[in-house]
């Protein structure tokens, strides 16, 4: 079989976890597999920083000029096999763009590890929903493939029509995850990995932990939430820390217990559970809402604990703080399921394949 010329158009650069782990994550191992893979990024790492730096106002104005450097890359493109497209080519922009530029690919695959729909069918906004609400339908429904990272976002492939629908998971590289090595330490330390659009997550279970951590003088953690987080908790300081691709897996392995809480809403019911899988891949038992892939990643009782409420999140975390074996046998059922399930060891093949069936179509 012939190499396939695949060219890849992510959202982000490697600091944008989107776009690192559902494709720039495969692109080495991909080669193996006779497949080349040209990126090209929409918005670049100056634009994520603004952004989590608090300077919003800053990376919306330089949006334009990541738009123009995106239509000037379609119109140059080379002679390619297949196009690979993170979620849509044009955030904001109606589907008649989309669809005039898609035309000139011989065919595209698209990927989705959030329910991005929902951004434009539930916006605030009525004239978002009415000129965007069924845009990423129409995009999943020209798509030779869509992969989707789990179920919810599945369902909707197949209910817009796709062609093909294959679930891939979001995965870990299980090699640069070191199986965290218990030291008797009590209390425990427990932890969070996220940034700052997503830690008002963990600050909805604000109480219970403060609560928890004060009963039994535990460790908080908190990995790529803002500094200024830790000024919200009453009666203990939560450890802060930034987060970076190079230190994330060490950082991780510094925790007892890795928690993942989600509201309970269409956006949530499409997340793909990656903070789970990263604490599953250092052997740490999780506590986590029952919401979208959390309960097909944890089985309650075996490798972590499901928490709705906040009842249920202080009986789950003050379970496993008093019980150290339990944690161990959470924590090694979890890692084996990341090796069997989760990692990208196991996925780069199926991957492979999807892309090969839909470049030589």
């Amino acid at each position: 079989m012939k190499r396939l010329r695949v060219l890849l158009f992510s959202k982000y650069s490697r600091r944008g976890p989107s776009s690192r782990l559902r494709s720039l994550q495969y692109l080495s191992p991909l080669r193996e597999h006779g497949i080349d893979v040209q990126v090209q990024a929409l918005f670049p790492d100056a634009y994520l920083e603004a952004l989590y730096g608090g300077r919003s106002a800053a990376a919306r104005c330089r949006a334009c000029g990541y738009f123009v450097r995106r239509l000037v890359q379609l119109l140059r493109r080379g002679e390619h096999d297949l196009a690979w497209i993170e979620g849509e080519l044009f955030p904001y922009l109606p589907y008649g763009i989309e669809a005039l530029l898609a035309r000139s690919f011989k065919s595209y695959v698209v990927d989705y590890d959030d329910a991005l729909f929902h951004k434009y069918d539930q916006s605030a906004n009525p004239l978002a929903r009415r000129l965007l609400g069924r845009k990423i339908d129409r995009i999943m429904r020209g798509a030779a493939c869509v992969i989707a990272g789990n179920r919810y976002l599945a369902a909707r492939a197949d209910q817009a029509g796709a062609a093909r629908v294959e679930i891939i998971p979001t995965v870990v590289d299980d090699r640069r995850y070191a199986v965290a090595a218990p030291d008797g330490r009590q209390p425990p330390v427990i932890g969070w990995v996220g940034s700052p659009a997503t830690e008002h997550y963990m600050l909805d279970i604000r109480q219970v932990l403060e609560q928890v951590c004060a009963r039994h003088h535990a460790h908080l953690l908190l990995v790529g939430a803002r500094a200024e987080t830790a000024q919200l908790f009453r009666g203990f300081t939560p450890e802060v820390t930034a987060w970076s691709e190079a230190s994330e897996a060490a950082t991780i392995a510094r925790m007892d217990i890795g928690i993942m809480p989600l509201l309970d809403s269409p956006w949530e019911r499409g997340k793909c559970g990656y903070k789970i899988i990263q604490y599953m891949a250092c052997g740490l038992p999780v506590v986590a809402s029952p919401v979208g892939a959390n309960v097909d990643i944890v089985r309650d009782g075996e490798n972590g604990l499901l928490a709705a409420d906040d009842a249920a999140w202080r009986d789950a975390l003050e379970r496993l703080i008093a019980n150290p074996g339990l944690r161990a046998r959470m924590g090694r059922a979890g890692r084996a399921m990341v090796e069997a399930e989760y990692s990208l060891a196991t996925q780069v093949p199926r991957l492979a394949g999807i892309l090969h069936r839909a470049g030589h179509a």
